[in-house]
């Protein structure tokens, strides 16, 4: 991404935001709320089928990482982390995921539907709609 790395973290961080310019964001609901720690139900669309899980998100200013495990739904148990590295492209934000299904057997086909159809696709709208964003603000 073309923009400040400290901007590219705040807008990671800033959950309340994301369904303001995330347009499969459809909402973001606060549980429980800090300066560093949030509980969230988050909700979005993947090809117009909702989604919703709980989360919660942990923001290391200290790191530059946003980190999320997830508290409930089809993902529960999985860690996510947002990293932000410069490069001399500009600035190379990673999202990655840690799924472990909970019943191995069905490992292949869970990680098919939901870890390549709908955690890899949210994922890569997050990143291209906040690149959009950020944009006309450098």
């Amino acid at each position: 991404m073309h923009a400040p790395k400290a901007a590219i973290f705040e807008t990671a961080a800033n959950l309340e935001a994301w369904p303001d310019f995330l347009p499969h964001y459809r909402y973001i609901r606060y549980l429980e709320r800090g300066p560093t720690r949030n509980t969230v139900i988050m909700a979005a669309t993947r090809s117009g089928i909702p989604i919703s899980w709980t989360s919660e998100q942990l923001i290391d200013r200290d790191r530059l990482e946003v980190r999320f495990h997830h508290l409930k739904a089809f993902t529960k148990g999985m860690d996510v982390v947002w990293t932000f590295a410069d490069t001399s492209a500009g600035v190379r934000v990673e999202i990655v995921h840690d799924l472990r299904f909970r019943v191995p057997p069905l490992a292949p086909i869970a990680d098919a539907l939901i870890g390549r159809f709908v955690i890899q696709h949210i994922a890569s709208q997050t990143l291209l709609h906040i690149k959009a964003y950020l944009a006309p603000r450098i």
